[in-house]
C-alpha cells in the first residue's frame, strides 16, 4: 500500500505538471477524454483526486490520459523520467524590445517633437501609427483585456451561439434605434490603388445605428457590426466618437483617401483605440471565452465551424488566438498584392519586410502571399521554417481565401509557433526545426517533413488538438524569409522578384561570405 501511495502521488504530480505545461484546465482535460472515449472519460473531480494522489487511475483512464498527451502509459509511473519545469512566459509577444540608449534622446519631450515629423516624412498617417501602437500594446499584454471580456459577458450572459434576432434584441435593450439605408459599393483610392469599398454601418450619437440593407443577406457581418455598436454604447456612452464600418480599410475603419493628412492627429489615436475596444468586445460577445473554447476543442480548431454558427472567419480566427490555452499565435489579414490590413503576433513571428501597410518585397513562399497569388486555391495549411538571426523558427498556419462585403478578395491566416509545444512535449525543438530546415534547403526550399520529425509534430498536433497542424504534414514544408532579397534558400528563390535596388547590408554579407570561401 505504501508503494502504491507513493506511485499515486508521483503519477498525480506528473499529470498535473503535464497539464499545466499544456495550459489545460481540469475541465478541458476531461472534455478531451470525452472526445476520445466518453464512457471511460474521468470527471473533473476524479481528475483532481488523481492529481492530488488520492486516486490511482484505472487502466482505461490511464490509457486515455496517455493518448491525450501522446505519452506511453508507463511514463506516468517512471520515477526516473524528468518532469520539465513550466517555462516562464516572455514579457511580451511581437518584436523584441530594444534598449533606448542614449536615454536622453528618448525623453518624452523629444519623442513628442520627433514622432509627428517622422510620420510626415515617411508618408505614415496618424491612423496607421495609432494601429501600430495598439498592436504593440495588444501583443505585450498577450491579448488579455479582462475588463472588455467582463463587459461583454455581462451583456451577453455568455449565451452561445447568438442569432441575429438575439443581437437585435440586445441592441434595442440598450436603447439603440436601427435604421436601414441602401448604398452600393464604390471605387475609392486607398494607398495609391483603387479598390471597391462599401459603407456597412455607422453610429450616430446618441443612439442611432445606420445599417446597409446588404447586411440583411449577410448575418455573420450583421451580427458583428451590431455587436460593435452595442460595445460603443456600453463602453463609451454612445458619444459617436467611433469610425464607420466599411470594407477595405484598417480594422474598424474605412479606406484612407488620397487627401488623408499625414502626421499625427490626436483624434486618430482616440478613434483607433475605441475601434479596437469595440471590435474586441464584439468578438467576446459573439464568442464568449468558455463556451467558445469548448467548441474549438470539439471541432479541433477548424475554421469552417463558423459557417453553421453564422460567424465570419475573421471573428473565428481572432477569438481563437485569444481563448486558446496555447498562447503562441499569429494572425494576418492581407489584401493583394501584399497589404497587411491586420496583424497580431502573440508568438513574435517576424513580419514580412515593408512599411506599416504594404509588404514591398514579399517572399512568395509565405502562405498568406501564396494564397493571394493562387486564384484557384481556397484554403490550405502550411508548415514554414524561417531564419531569424542565428536560429530557425517553425510555424504552422491555416490560410483561407475570402471576399469582403464589397467583393474584394483577401486572405485570412491564423498560425502557431510549434517550438514551445515541442519542448513541452519533451522534444528537442531546436534539433527538429534544424532538421526540417536542412531538408528544405537541400531540396531547393521546400520538402516533405522527415518521418521522425513528422511524428513529433503529429504528436504535438494531437496534444494541442489542432486538426490543421496534422493536415499540414501532407504538404511540403517551406522556407520563408522576412524579405525576398534575403532568402535563406540555397540559390535564388523560385518565384521571387528581385528589384534592381540592392541593400548595402546584403552586399556586405556577400563580401564576407566570399572571404570565408
Amino acid at each position: 500500500m505504501a508503494s502504491l501511495g507513493r506511485n499515486s502521488h508521483f503519477l498525480g504530480a506528473k499529470l498535473r505538471a503535464l497539464r499545466k505545461q499544456n495550459r489545460m484546465t481540469l475541465e478541458e482535460l476531461s472534455q478531451r477524454c470525452i472526445q476520445i472515449d466518453a464512457p471511460a472519460a474521468p470527471s473533473v473531480s476524479y481528475l483532481s483526486m488523481i492529481e492530488s494522489g488520492r486516486r490511482v487511475p484505472a487502466e482505461q483512464v490511464l490509457q486515455l490520459l496517455a493518448k491525450v498527451f501522446q505519452r506511453n502509459p508507463a511514463w506516468f509511473f517512471d520515477q526516473n523520467a524528468a518532469i520539465a519545469p513550466v517555462k516562464t512566459e516572455p514579457s511580451s509577444g511581437g518584436a523584441a524590445r530594444i534598449p533606448l540608449e542614449p536615454a536622453f534622446l528618448f525623453s518624452k519631450e523629444l519623442l513628442q517633437s520627433a514622432i509627428p515629423e517622422l510620420l510626415s516624412q515617411t508618408g505614415t498617417s496618424g491612423r496607421q501609427f495609432a494601429h501600430l501602437l495598439i498592436r504593440s500594446y495588444q501583443e505585450s499584454t498577450r491579448n488579455e483585456f479582462p475588463d472588455l471580456e467582463r463587459a461583454a459577458e455581462e451583456v451577453g450572459k455568455r449565451a452561445f451561439p447568438l442569432t441575429v434576432e438575439d443581437v437585435i434584441a440586445m441592441s434595442k435593450a440598450h436603447g439603440l434605434e436601427l435604421r436601414w439605408f441602401e448604398r452600393k459599393p464604390v471605387l475609392v483610392r486607398n494607398q495609391g490603388r483603387e479598390l471597391r469599398s462599401m459603407v456597412r454601418s455607422f453610429y450616430e450619437a446618441p443612439g442611432t445605428v445606420f445599417l446597409n440593407k446588404a447586411l440583411q443577406a449577410d448575418p455573420a457581418r450583421l451580427k458583428f457590426d451590431l455587436a460593435a455598436h452595442i460595445a460603443h454604447k456600453v463602453l463609451h456612452g454612445g458619444d459617436g466618437l467611433k469610425s464607420a464600418h466599411a470594407t477595405g480599410g484598417e480594422t474598424g475603419g474605412c479606406p484612407e483617401g488620397e487627401g488623408t493628412v499625414l502626421g499625427m492627429d490626436p483624434r486618430d489615436v482616440l478613434h483607433a483605440w475605441r475601434d479596437f475596444e469595440c471590435s474586441f468586445f464584439a468578438g467576446a460577445l459573439l464568442c464568449p471565452k468558455l463556451p467558445f473554447r469548448r467548441l474549438l476543442t470539439r471541432e479541433r480548431y477548424r475554421i469552417e465551424v463558423g459557417r453553421k454558427l453564422e460567424l465570419t472567419p475573421a471573428v473565428i480566427m481572432r477569438r481563437m488566438t485569444k481563448v486558446s490555452p496555447y498562447p503562441y499565435w499569429h494572425f494576418f489579414d492581407a489584401y493583394p498584392p501584399g497589404f497587411l490590413r491586420a496583424v497580431y503576433r502573440g508568438n513574435g513571428i517576424p513580419l514580412p519586410w515593408g512599411n506599416m501597410t504594404q509588404v514591398s518585397d514579399p517572399c512568395p513562399n509565405w502562405a498568406v502571399f501564396r494564397l493571394i497569388s493562387d486564384s484557384k486555391a481556397e484554403a490550405g495549411s502550411q508548415l514554414s521554417v524561417l531564419r531569424n538571426d542565428d536560429r530557425w523558427l517553425l510555424y504552422c498556419c491555416h490560410s483561407l481565401r475570402t471576399k469582403d462585403m464589397a467583393g474584394n478578395p483577401h486572405v485570412l491566416s491564423v498560425g502557431v509557433d510549434l517550438a514551445p509545444a515541442l519542448e513541452a512535449n519533451g522534444v528537442d525543438a531546436v534539433a527538429v526545426v534544424d532538421r526540417i530546415a536542412e531538408e528544405c534547403r537541400r531540396r531547393g526550399g521546400s520538402a516533405k517533413v522527415p518521418k521522425a520529425e513528422a511524428e513529433a509534430i503529429r504528436a504535438v498536433a494531437n496534444v494541442l488538438n489542432i486538426a490543421w497542424v496534422d493536415e499540414s504534414l501532407a504538404n511540403a514544408a517551406r522556407i520563408i524569409c522576412p524579405r525576398n532579397t534575403r532568402c535563406a534558400r540555397l540559390g535564388h528563390c523560385a518565384g521571387g522578384h528581385h528589384g534592381g535596388a540592392r541593400d548595402i547590408a546584403d552586399v556586405r554579407l556577400e563580401i564576407l561570405e566570399s572571404v570565408k570561401v
